[in-house]
């Protein structure tokens, strides 16, 4: 059985998606869990058709947690809509809070299942506030643990990141949504309004090559500029300096909606960071050794992808080790932004020096 797997933090633009879906094959069943109860152990299935509903029912949880819901019910239940052989597709209608990488993934590792498509519905007129906005998921209700801390922004963005097709639904400020989705997932299909997503439910999607495709340690950015939204990259063949840079962080991240990539600090020679920002909210955090920094033969043991990026990058006497990063938002001033970013990198002067302080100690 196809399944195709709708994520989207705007609830309205995800069901009308899934009713898209629905209307354009006779064959087709929607499953969505509504997850508001999740803490409390309490999950909701909702099963239905073009029709209408044709199941509504209680799920009680062993833990309270969306990887249990995925495991005890939604996978069991796609199952054994399969084995029945009465639906041609099943759309699963991904809940708010939850991003669609681990649905996918789940599903994927069924050979029962083919997943086929994943589609990311946005509401025009609300992503460009949701990914500026300084709301966590408490802030909403979409938190699904006491310890979930995730910003808006954050959920927002790996659910328009993640699939290849996105569905805009929606009047006003189109051509703005439609830009940043297009500069934010460049490898997805972004359809207007009426756009015939059902089409694109016939593939399959590859869950590994996703992954892959997000992975900032290796991902290569480029530059485009789409009327008032921008994407800016920045890449340098000279460490960071870890004070200066410390000290600019915050003018930094906030000059863009998303920032992306990797970073070389001068007192972290060998260790490749990953640097991941949505809005005002930074993740930092060590991907491992650069690439020029391992022996031969543990090179040969990281993924083709990233000995291929390293390779684009590769230097004869750094190797890989550089910075590259993406900026993508709306009215970038790339005339201050970029000097800020240089005014961080170690000068010849600098070269060989003590460093002082390292003020990302408690962070890495």
């Amino acid at each position: 059985m196809r399944v195709a797997v709708v994520c989207g933090l705007h609830r309205n633009a995800r069901g009308r998606t899934v009713e898209e879906l629905l209307a354009a094959e006779p064959g087709a069943v929607a499953v969505h869990h509504d997850l508001c109860g999740i803490r409390e152990g309490v999950v909701h299935r909702v099963v239905r058709d073009r029709t209408g509903q044709v199941e509504h029912g209680r799920v009680h949880l062993d833990h309270p947690c969306v990887s249990c819901a995925l495991q005890e019910d939604l996978v069991p239940a796609l199952l054994e809509l399969a084995a029945r052989g009465e639906h041609t597709l099943c759309v699963v209608e991904v809940w708010e809070g939850v991003e669609p990488r681990r649905v996918c993934e789940a599903v994927a590792a069924r050979a029962e299942l083919r997943l086929s498509a994943v589609i990311g519905a946005v509401d025009a007129e609300r992503l460009l506030p949701d990914l500026s906005g300084h709301d966590d998921v408490r802030d909403r209700a979409l938190d699904l643990s006491a310890e979930d801390e995730r910003a808006v922004a954050e959920v927002l963005a790996h659910q328009v990141e993640y699939p290849t097709v996105l569905s805009l639904h929606g009047s006003r400020h189109l051509d703005e949504a439609r830009a940043l989705l297009e500069q934010l997932n460049p490898a997805a299909a972004v359809l207007p309004p009426g756009g015939r997503s059902a089409d694109l439910t016939h593939g399959r999607f590859d869950t590994g090559a996703a992954a892959h495709r997000l992975d900032p340690a290796w991902a290569q950015y480029a530059e485009r500029l789409d009327g008032r939204v921008s994407t800016v990259t920045w890449t340098r063949k000279r460490p960071l300096h870890p004070e200066r840079l410390h000290g600019a962080l915050e003018r930094i991240v906030a000059s863009g909606l998303r920032g992306r990539g990797r970073i070389w600090l001068a007192d972290r020679p060998d260790t490749l960071l990953v640097w991941d920002a949505y809005n005002d909210a930074l993740l930092l955090e060590s991907r491992g050794p650069w690439l020029g920094a391992l022996p031969g033969a543990a090179a040969d043991l990281v993924p083709e992808i990233r000995r291929a990026s390293a390779l684009l990058d590769w230097d004869p006497v750094i190797g890989d080790r550089r910075q590259h990063l993406a900026f993508t938002g709306v009215d970038l001033d790339p005339a201050r932004l970029v000097p800020l970013l240089d005014s961080c990198l170690l000068t010849d002067e600098e070269a060989g020096l003590p460093l002082g302080s390292d003020p990302f100690a408690d962070a890495l």
